[in-house]
């Protein structure tokens, strides 16, 4: 017990000591914002690739208590998730309105491509059955729920007459929207879409709906109230999970990694994509193609950055 609490006691590094630090908080955030538009990425996967999420889970459940020190921390990244969601909101929206297999297997290539540096926290740690068995649940839960949000979902729900209850809805997919981002894996897209609510929040961000529906935003306020109670809850029970089993941890981590980017191609978006991907139009051909040429550019592109990460790591401990 003792040696338990002592592991708790323990605070990673938050200073940033460079400015290229900054930048890859900054990144990190960025795909944190998109996580919430393009189904299947994981900011928190991010996060482990660049060695940042035990930070950024110290950061957020401690955040009122080291307040400075965490915030500090939190800025680069927050920044980057805000622009990272616009971007996705104006941009990527509209690449997988145009070019969906293409935009999707880009994104899916780099998640392949830095995958190699997930892998490396179970690095020399024994795979037990125990383990292993970790792993293999990990991959099921994202496809599981890929698979729920394709064949059992309720369609589309509406956001206008909405009645008191829905509200109390709003807060718990909020909450679990937090969870979707502090564990790998895990897609908020994917969750939002399970419920039949993906579409009708994506689609009310405009000022037309504002004004026929202004009650639409206390289902936002529901939802970030959900979501900042669930990260600042969550970010501390995960801490305890890494301090205390390390190993069994990142071992069922690894599998929902792998298993979102299986997602990635498993999910309701991409599936309508393959249903209206007759190759009769140029573009058809065009998106295909492109597709398996930016998902060989996205793996090589970014196990080239790992190795170039795993390299620095092995020489600083040199």
């Amino acid at each position: 017990m003792e040696n338990f609490e002592q592991d708790l006691s323990q605070t990673p590094d938050l200073k940033y000591a460079s400015t290229a630090q900054v930048v890859k908080s900054g990144i990190l955030g960025f795909f944190v914002g998109l996580a919430v538009i393009v189904p299947g990425v994981s900011g928190s996967a991010v996060a482990i690739i660049f060695k940042l999420y035990e930070k950024l889970l110290y950061a957020i459940g401690n955040l009122f208590r080291r307040f400075k020190l965490c915030l500090l921390f939190l800025l680069p990244i927050l920044v980057g998730a805000i622009l990272g969601f616009v971007l996705g909101f104006f941009g990527v929206q509209q690449l997988l309105g145009v070019l969906p297999f293409a935009t999707v297997a880009l994104f899916a290539g780099l998640m392949l491509g830095a995958y190699p540096a997930v892998i490396n926290e179970v690095k020399g740690q024994k795979p037990t059955s125990w383990r292993i068995a970790l792993f293999i649940l990990g991959v099921v839960v994202p496809l599981g729920l890929s698979a729920v949000s394709i064949y059992a979902s309720n369609g589309t729900n509406s956001l206008e007459n909405l009645q008191w209850y829905h509200y109390i809805l709003f807060l718990v997919l909020g909450y679990g929207m937090a969870l979707t981002q502090l564990i790998p894996g895990l897609s908020a897209t994917a969750l939002l879409m399970m419920v039949g609510y993906f579409s009708p929040i994506m689609d009310s961000v405009s000022l037309t709906y504002w004004q026929s529906n202004p009650m639409v935003f206390l289902v936002y306020v529901c939802l970030a109230i959900g979501f900042l109670l669930g990260l600042f809850t969550l970010s501390k029970g995960i801490s305890l999970l890494l301090s205390r089993f390390r190993a069994p941890t990142f071992y069922c981590i690894c599998g929902l990694s792998l298993g979102s980017l299986i997602t990635m191609f498993y999910n309701p978006e991409i599936l309508v994509t393959y249903s209206n991907m007759g190759f009769s139009d140029t573009m058809d051909f065009v998106d295909f193609f492109l597709g398996l040429a930016l998902f060989a550019a996205g793996v090589a592109g970014a196990y080239f950055l790992v190795r170039i990460e795993m390299r620095k790591d092995k020489a600083s401990v040199q």
